[in-house]
């Protein structure tokens, strides 16, 4: 492999919650506030622009381990960012720390592992032979 993220990049990623942004319409609870599922995607997000131009050409990365503490709701309306940092780098997988918050405060901390593929490749395992 070529070219390889290092340690320390960094990269944010924000919405305004909408409707559709809600654990009622995400089916994953009964209040119109963020939803966990939705603010996952959102710290993932974060770290899949974190290493974007840092990979070499037709290598991507997947995510395999989440652990997110959802702390804060969000209503509708409420803007929310999440920011990744890469902290380690071992092999293929890569180490991340994802911090989200409104102008509140902490809405959630996570940490995500991401791993570093060949995307034709990994398309080609998933395809039903």
């Amino acid at each position: 492999m070529g070219m390889s993220p290092e340690a320390g990049l960094v990269a944010t990623t924000s919405l305004t919650v909408g409707p559709p942004d809600t654990a009622i319409e995400v089916g994953s609870g009964s209040v119109a506030v963020l939803a966990t599922p939705r603010l996952l995607a959102l710290c993932e997000a974060a770290t899949v622009a974190a290493v974007a131009g840092h990979l070499d050409e037709g290598m991507t990365t997947v995510g395999v381990q989440v652990r997110l503490d959802h702390v804060t709701p969000s209503p509708v309306g409420r803007r929310v960012s999440a920011e990744a940092t890469l902290e380690k780098v071992a092999g293929r997988k890569l180490f991340f720390t994802v911090s989200a918050h409104d102008d509140r405060g902490l809405v959630a901390a996570a940490k995500v592992t991401r791993v570093i593929v060949d995307e034709a490749v990994f398309m080609a395992k998933c395809a039903d032979e």
